[in-house]
């Protein structure tokens, strides 16, 4: 093991002003305030079930999940099968998920891992609750509370305490080699809440080789980080680590990508987190750069140099100052003509880019306002065709 907490040094400068206010004396009366836990208590009677990981980190925080992660120490489809509900299972795994009164319930049987090698997926055998802890990535993240009787957190390693002082530490020295990925959740948590890292676990996130991940399973943990409210400490974080090359200006790219994404219609437009993890990476940054570099004179001209391009691009050119680009998202992209290639047509154009002409300019001159009503955009559209016909 890494050691006690007392034992490390905390990076203070990682630390936010105060350390997080833990109340173990008010976990009862929040679990009891979770939609649906009545249910999943009724339907856990007799049975080893305990609230594990993320959902026992959080509520002693005193944060509000939408989610819940329960380990069974049995058969999980037995739980899945009281509870009702909308249930996916997957009994080759022992995992199910349970959807109860709004509230997402992840089924899981207790377990322990073993890695073939670095990075790779675990190999998983059934095991009791202690090496189910044992396994996970971080003492804040190891704890268990019964679901019947008394709702004491079970924390053999030390959660409980870390979680007093914010501090981030894992369970066991060879955690980031088997899943490197850890580190990467470990940047997400520190920027999340504020945690600081005890020193041994930040020398081992700066030795985190994520080559022996796959790109995927690296992509898919950047991604979840691309979606947190402080994703830009994340990969500050990363960077300072060396697990992540940026660019100079990422960074402020980063956050004013998110600060725009948090609401419509760019949030929208730009594909959740998609255009954060672009901005963190470099992708498509050359391209918005030239995007935003010309201001257009007329919307026509806005249409024309934004159609086609990808909503992360748009996004990205946004936060470089485009900002034009309102209402082109608002406004011009969502403009149609109210007349079609069969109305030319039906006046004596003939079929073929003569149409497509005329109809391209009647709605150029719809957008820069030189046209009004479907009379005026019939006689643009066929000035236009026939002039490029004759």
């Amino acid at each position: 093991m890494v050691g006690n907490a007392s034992e490390g040094t905390v990076n203070r400068a990682q630390m936010t002003p105060s350390e997080p206010k833990i109340e173990p004396e008010r976990l009862a009366e929040r679990l009891a305030a979770l939609p649906g836990i009545e249910r999943l208590r009724e339907a856990a009677a007799g049975l080893p079930a305990y609230l594990v990981g993320g959902a026992v980190r959080d509520l002693l925080l005193g944060r509000e999940r939408a989610d819940l992660d329960v380990a069974v120490e049995g058969e999980v489809a037995e739980l899945a099968r009281r509870l009702g509900g909308e249930a996916r299972a997957d009994e080759r795994f022992g995992t199910a998920a349970v959807r109860v009164d709004g509230l997402e319930i992840d089924l899981a049987a207790t377990r322990s891992e073993t890695y073939a090698r670095p990075g790779a997926l675990p190999e998983v055998r059934r095991a009791s609750l202690a090496a189910d802890l044992a396994r996970r990535d971080f003492t804040v993240n190891a704890m268990a509370v019964p679901l019947a009787g008394d709702p004491e957190p079970i924390d053999p390693h030390g959660g409980l305490e870390d979680l007093r002082r914010g501090e981030l530490r894992v369970l066991y020295p060879g955690s980031f080699v088997d899943d490197p990925t850890r580190a990467l959740r470990a940047a997400r948590y520190a920027a999340r809440y504020g945690f600081a890292l005890e020193r041994d676990t930040e020398e081992l996130c700066r030795r985190a080789d994520l080559s022996t991940v796959s790109r995927d399973r690296a992509e898919a943990e950047l991604r979840k980080l691309a979606a947190e409210p402080q994703a830009h400490r994340a990969f500050e974080l990363l960077g300072e680590w060396g697990l992540l090359e940026l660019e100079p200006g990422a960074l402020e790219l980063v956050a004013a990508v998110r600060e725009l994404t948090t609401a419509e219609p760019w949030r929208e437009v730009a594909g959740g987190a998609d255009a954060v993890l672009a901005a963190a990476l470099g992708r498509g940054v050359g391209e918005a750069r030239e995007l935003a570099s010309v201001e257009p004179a007329r919307p026509s001209e806005a249409v024309a140099r934004a159609r086609g391009r990808s909503g992360v691009e748009l996004a990205l050119a946004r936060a470089l100052g485009a900002a034009w680009l309102d209402r082109y998202v608002t406004e011009w992209r969502g403009v149609r003509l109210e007349i079609d290639g069969n109305d030319l047509i039906a006046e004596g154009v003939a079929e073929g880019p003569a149409v497509g002409r005329g109809l391209g300019e009647a709605l150029r001159a719809k957008l820069d306002g030189e046209v009004d009503g479907r009379r005026e955009e019939l006689r643009a559209a066929l000035d236009a065709a026939r002039e490029n016909a004759s």
